[in-house]
């Protein structure tokens, strides 16, 4: 079987890692209905371990939900209801949609608001490193650090930065991502050494995807 390496940018012979095959999939992000696009992204896994099943291979398929977001916090303030409650109708609703299309459970679908002790682990260690650095109570990775930065989008890391138009008040450039977002005004948040706060998006499946 051959796959096509995003990173080299070519079909390659498929060698898994080891005797199972780990497939790590990026769920929902739960505010809305699932849409078409849901619905071929996670058809086309489906076939993906399907396939591999039934060439004998063992999968682990991982896949989450990220339930806490701007967009989930948004709507929650719009309908007046907890972001929690917003979440859960929707990762319900999630199920039922893809239960429909006949799609195979996951082995494990972890929660972002359920792994904040791993993610904060991650962070920590990103800091440690001189990859990460907190800023008024959030903590930001530093792009500069990390030179391989775009290369699996083949992307120039001087034309993105000189690109972004990001506010640049609390980072140290515009590409800088938030890791860890300080607390607001009414707002779930969460402890960590940094303050009161809740994961960044960007973070999430990362920390999940080498928990799982």
């Amino acid at each position: 079987m051959r796959v096509f390496n995003t990173l080299s940018g070519r079909k390659e012979e498929f060698v898994p890692q080891g005797n199972t095959v780990t497939m790590y999939v990026c769920g929902v992000t739960v505010y809305d209905d699932c849409h078409i696009g849901h619905a071929m992204s996670y058809v086309v896994f489906d076939a993906i371990k399907r396939y591999l099943e039934f060439k004998g291979y063992r999968v682990k398929h991982v896949q989450n939900f990220t339930d806490i977001d701007d967009k989930i916090i948004n709507r929650a303030q719009q309908l007046g209801t907890p972001p929690k409650e917003l979440a859960d109708k929707y990762i319900a609703e999630y199920f039922k949609d893809m239960d429909a299309l006949n799609i195979k459970r996951a082995h494990v679908y972890p929660k972002a608001t359920e792994e904040v002790p791993k993610i904060i682990e991650v962070i920590q260690g990103l800091i440690n490193k001189g990859y990460a650095y907190e800023s008024q109570g959030s903590v930001y990775f530093r792009v500069k650090r990390f030179s391989d930065y775009g290369k699996l989008s083949h992307q120039n890391m001087d034309d993105m930065i000189s690109k972004s138009s990001a506010d640049v008040d609390e980072k140290e450039t515009p590409l800088d991502f938030a890791l860890w977002k300080t607390a607001k005004q009414g707002e779930p948040a969460w402890s960590s050494p940094w303050g009161n706060g809740r994961p960044g998006w960007h973070i999430e499946c990362s920390a999940m995807s080498l928990k799982y």
